[in-house]
């Protein structure tokens, strides 16, 4: 079954895969044996940087139905047309997140960024990319070096040789500390499978919080630069859910989300209302 979810408002629709779509990873978790340590430590399989390395392109998942929602979220925050092939069983989780999906408020808003990358289109930019979504270490495509951003990267340059991408993980975090934390729009604490994105402008922010774990995830503390007493939230099957422990302070605006499961949004405002 072929589930098709247009960019702006998702509709659905069934009928055969675009020919030259892109084939998407399946978005999850999976575990892998930490060498340093002996532990366990979560690896994301996510596709927000090659959406956003290619947006005009059409995608399509091939997915079973404990991915469906995910994927069509996933697919839905960074604005990708997207095909979902599923089995019978997704068919209905699909409808449910597409119903909460038109429920969203359509807002057109520009990537909030700190980093700029220079795209060659090579496999280890597209792979430090990966690394930077991550981590959520908030970047831009760029054609050229922006003098508004805090970093701009370039592999084979003098600063970010191309040696170092052997080791993207090593790389994404000497540019989180270049950054540093401090300048971050936006930091996530409390998860380590938890992607976020940041849209908006001065005045509003949209965060777009992504879960690939298969379980929810509890006391996610969120912290975005700038002061937005205004906030409303929108959770994917946790339809009474509020912010916890907000403030506005030095800054900053923090709160907590107290659980969540595959997706949530947050619209943030300096209008107060709350």
């Amino acid at each position: 079954m072929t589930l098709l979810l247009a960019a702006i408002l998702p509709a659905l629709s069934v009928g055969p895969a675009d020919a030259d779509a892109v084939k998407l990873e399946v978005p999850k978790v999976e575990y892998r044996i930490n060498e340093a340590s002996a532990s366990r430590s979560p690896w994301i399989d996510a596709n927000g940087w090659q959406i956003l390395r290619a947006p005009a392109r059409r995608y399509y998942y091939d997915v079973p139905a404990a991915s469906v929602a995910l994927a069509a979220a996933e697919a839905f925050t960074y604005g990708a047309k997207a095909d979902i092939h599923t089995d019978t069983g997704g068919a209905a989780i699909f409808q449910r997140m597409l119903q909460f999906l038109r429920e969203i408020p359509e807002r057109e808003l520009p990537t909030m960024a700190n980093i700029g990358v220079i795209d060659d289109g090579s496999e280890d930019t597209g792979e430090l990319m990966n690394m930077l979504s991550r981590r959520n270490l908030l970047y831009r495509i760029v054609t050229a070096p922006g003098p508004h951003l805090d970093l701009n990267i370039r592999l084979g340059s003098k600063e970010y040789p191309k040696s170092e991408a052997a080791d993207p993980s090593g790389l994404a975090q000497k540019i989180r500390a270049e950054l540093t934390d401090e300048k971050r729009l936006l930091r996530v604490y409390g998860s380590e499978v938890v992607i976020a994105r940041l849209v908006g402008t001065g005045d509003r922010v949209r965060i777009h919080l992504l879960n690939y774990a298969n379980r929810p995830v509890t006391g996610l503390r969120v912290r975005v630069l700038g002061n937005y007493p205004s906030w409303q939230v929108a959770a994917y099957d946790k339809p009474d859910l509020k912010l916890e422990d907000f403030r506005t302070a030095d800054g900053a605006t923090e709160f907590t989300v107290p659980e969540m499961s595959t997706y949530a949004v947050i619209d943030l405002s300096r209008q107060s209302s709350h």
